[in-house]
């Protein structure tokens, strides 16, 4: 732990599942959970509204919406889980976490779903929130303390305080719990990659190949009444911007299918098949016509209900300072500005380790756009001085786990540094599968990571809890 913490605290997830490419619109609120789901209740935290300027915003406060359930919880023995939300509605997050709670009954824990600032309700200026200067306060170092002291508020409320506290995240929640990490990270990132297809078949990585240059060609020609029957696009096509915007959204799609290769149907961040990437090779080689079939493999992701009679260019994919994409509405705008300021996201498609059209997105092309849309300029490495350093061997009691179907895996920890900084690769697995609750088609791998992380957790709470009676004890001591 970094000197000074006083919370006890193991992240389980990954940073490299803290990055994205959604399908819009992503994370929307869903309808309140059913009586078979978790048994949260939703509260609302009084929290600053800027914890390191005391003149800017005075004594201000906003609400912070969290969730939290005490069902399996013994009160004032069970540890806390602590969940660091991310770039989205927090209810998206607590009904796709589901290993939480299973953990939670094991070991007799609360559990928490804090909101991060500015996703979700948690809106500190409300509607005018995105507005210039309110957007600045959303900064990963305010989200990290809205969430410090949250926990430490919220301990002293429920008579905890001698309650370990174990801090889980996913996605870019993941980057909350080792933030010092995020520029050698983020710079590894996403990966474009062709092998997860070509795991199923070679062919199938061909036939994406070479649908994309049967388009290339198409816009070469200007043929763009063809492209729009091709595609079935609501407009026909009428620049080489248009063809850069269809490219981009075509990508996405593989690149969703990817992250949310889960062996069943899912409902998260778009309503997903059962092993998608399968599907979509099956797809893409089910006859000779490519482009019509690059067309139908992204429609399961952009029109998994059939109901689209036509496909939006501009509505069902944003292009922002993410290249994955960004969406409609707050919590997109929220993650735009993010990726303007701190989170670091340049990544390209190049056509020689992937499947895809070159299509670049340098840190000058990210200066451009975000001055433009945010009157920001990006600094990089900012968060690398802000947190530590590369100082990862100053930490301890974490586990960094990623499943080798993830295309952001490649950002995450993949080898063990410590007994206590633990390395889980999760073969077969997809973006935080092991987060998710135990279902009867994972493979054995996620269920031996789940096994190994609640050993993990349980052993490390053991000794907190040791260390909290021990000291104490010595207070006593000295009355």
């Amino acid at each position: 732990m970094r000197a000074g913490l006083s919370l006890f605290t193991l992240t389980v997830a990954l940073f490299s599942d803290a990055l994205h490419g959604l399908p819009r619109g992503d994370f929307q609120a869903r309808k309140p959970p059913a009586s078979s789901d978790p048994p949260f209740t939703e509260k609302y935290f009084t929290q600053t509204l800027d914890h390191f300027n005391f003149n800017s915003m005075g004594n201000g406060t906003f609400s912070q919406r969290f969730l939290i359930t005490d069902q399996y919880w013994k009160k004032g023995y069970g540890p806390i889980f602590f969940y660091t939300g991310n770039e989205g509605d927090i209810w998206e997050f607590a009904l796709n976490s589901g290993f939480i709670m299973e953990l939670a009954a094991q070991q007799q824990a609360l559990v928490i779903f804090a909101e991060h600032r500015y996703y979700g309700k948690s809106l500190p200026f409300g509607n005018d929130s995105f507005k210039i200067p309110q957007v600045s306060l959303l900064t990963v170092e305010q989200a990290l303390a809205d969430y410090a002291l949250m926990i430490t508020e919220l301990k002293q409320q429920l008579e905890a305080s001698d309650c370990p506290v174990i801090v889980f995240g996913g996605r870019y929640a993941g980057l909350m719990g080792y933030a010092h990490l995020t520029e050698r990270r983020f710079s590894r990132g996403l990966i474009y990659k062709a092998c997860d297809f070509e795991k199923v078949s070679p062919d199938c990585r061909d036939a994406v190949r070479g649908a994309f240059q049967q388009l290339k060609q198409l816009a070469e020609r200007k043929d763009y009444n063809h492209i729009q029957s091709e595609f079935a696009l609501c407009k026909p096509p009428s620049s080489p911007g248009d063809i850069h915007q269809l490219y981009g959204l075509l990508r996405n799609a593989f690149t969703m299918m990817a992250m949310l290769d889960y062996p069943y149907s899912t409902h998260f961040m778009g309503n997903m098949p059962a092993n998608p990437v399968k599907v979509a090779c099956g797809t893409m080689l089910r006859g000779s016509d490519l482009l019509a079939n690059l067309r139908d493999t992204a429609g399961i992701l952009y029109n998994s209900t059939g109901d689209l009679t036509c496909f939006d260019l501009y509505s069902l994919y944003v292009e922002c300072a993410d290249p994955t994409g960004c969406g409609l509405g707050f919590n997109s705008m929220a993650w735009d500005y993010q990726a303007c300021t701190e989170v670091e996201l340049c990544y390209e498609s190049n056509n020689v380790t992937d499947m895809f059209p070159p299509m670049a997105f340098t840190q000058k092309d990210r200066e451009l756009y975000c001055s433009k849309r945010w009157a920001v300029v990006p600094r990089p490495g900012w968060l690398k001085v802000q947190f530590w350093g590369d100082a990862l061997s100053t930490a301890s009691n974490i586990i960094f786990s990623n499943g080798d179907l993830d295309p952001w895996a490649n950002g995450g920890v993949r080898k063990s540094l410590s007994p206590s900084l633990v390395a889980l690769n999760i073969s077969g697995g997809a973006h935080h599968l092991d987060l998710r609750g135990s279902n009867e088609a994972d493979p054995a791998s996620v269920i031996s990571a789940r096994k190994t992380e609640a050993e993990l957790i349980a052993q490390w709470v053991k000794t907190e809890r040791t260390r909290l009676q021990a000291s104490s004890t010595q207070q006593k001591g000295f009355f």
